[in-house]
């Protein structure tokens, strides 16, 4: 297996994305990385890699591409009407492709954002130990921008598990076996609902809030919001009611993360996410829990949304929840692999 994948069109919003480039927050560097982390991680369990190799990003309308050489691959997240050579590939299937095969994407069934791993990865040079692309930034990924038809992408060696899964798989042929969807905590609403609920903590400022605002955000009658089309993977600029605050804030600006929910004067909230800056200045009203921030990453436009207080021992029993759910997938793909 070897050789490369060349775009012929590029989809809505492409980029190359690992799990981040951790340790650069305190010089001003976002971590990046994909924005549902467990579908990145997915797919490239699926296809022998290590967790952090670098995949592709699709964003809801998806990409046309064309594989150089024979490789495995996986899409993983968001179900857009996948095909290999014109016929359908459904979410979670490891694939092994022939070389001049394509892989294009049709329309959006649910979700918002799709994972393909390749094995051996996408071999794109690392910048501050990360494969991801910051395009705010010019950083990482393919010349640190998202992807354009005609560009070529080089994809590593295999691994040994990687190459035990492509001796059993068949050229051409789909893997007779694919893993459940991942359930471990999920809300109630999962990624590409019309409506979804999120599990979050208070956050430092949420007692500034004025009585309704703190009702309206958190309580067995929380409002709705909407997600809006000013939403990017820098945040989401969340529609609905006008939140307030008690009296003025005077702030600093000081350390946020993915999840941080903030308010700015306008009383429209901003959730951060993978693409976030490192410090805000803005109120810090909710931190989502880590394992609810990829129903977010697939929440489209449109959708509605609300929150749900939860206490840090049940974010992390969820977190434990889903570690535990994906260990146990990278054991039965390791099974596969003998």
């Amino acid at each position: 297996m070897s050789g490369g994948v060349r775009v012929l069109r590029s989809g809505l919003y492409t980029t190359v994305q690992d799990l981040g480039r951790a340790g650069h927050q305190h010089e001003g560097v976002p971590v990046c990385g994909a924005m549902d982390a467990s579908a990145l991680r997915v797919a490239n369990l699926l296809v022998g890699n290590p967790e952090t190799a670098a995949g592709l990003e699709v964003t809801l309308l998806g990409p046309s591409l064309e594989l150089a050489g024979d490789v495995l691959l996986s899409v993983t997240g968001a179900d857009l009407s996948a095909t290999l050579d014109a016929q359908p590939l459904a979410p979670g299937r490891t694939v092994h492709a022939r070389a001049g095969a394509r892989l294009t994407f049709g329309a959006r069934i649910t979700g918002c954002r799709a994972y393909v791993g390749f094995a051996g990865g996408i071999a794109v040079p690392p910048v501050l130990g990360s494969r991801s692309t910051y395009v705010a930034g010019r950083l990482g990924g393919l010349r640190g921008r998202a992807l354009m038809s005609g560009d070529e992408l080089p994809v590593g060696e295999p691994g040994a598990r990687s190459r035990a899964l492509a001796a059993v798989i068949e050229p051409g042929q789909v893997a007779p076996w694919w893993p459940a969807p991942l359930r471990a905590g999920m809300p109630a609403g999962s990624a590409g609902e019309d409506t979804v609920e999120v599990r979050a903590l208070r956050g430092r400022h949420f007692e500034a809030l004025t009585s309704a605002s703190r009702d309206a955000l958190l309580s067995g009658a929380a409002e709705w919001f909407t997600v809006s089309a000013a939403s990017d993977r820098m945040g989401y600029r969340l529609e609905g009611p006008t939140l307030a605050l008690q009296d003025p804030l005077e702030m600093i600006s000081e350390g946020v993360a993915f999840g941080t929910v903030q308010l700015p004067p306008g009383g429209a909230l901003i959730v951060l996410m993978a693409d976030r800056q490192t410090t805000g200045g803005y109120p810090r009203l909710l931190e989502v829990a880590s394992a609810d921030r990829e129903v977010l990453a697939q929440a489209r436009p449109g959708t509605r949304v609300r929150f749900r207080e939860v206490s840090l021992e049940e974010a992390r029993r969820l977190y434990i929840a889903r570690e535990r759910e994906l260990a146990r997938l990278a054991n039965a793909v390791a099974l596969h692999a003998l």
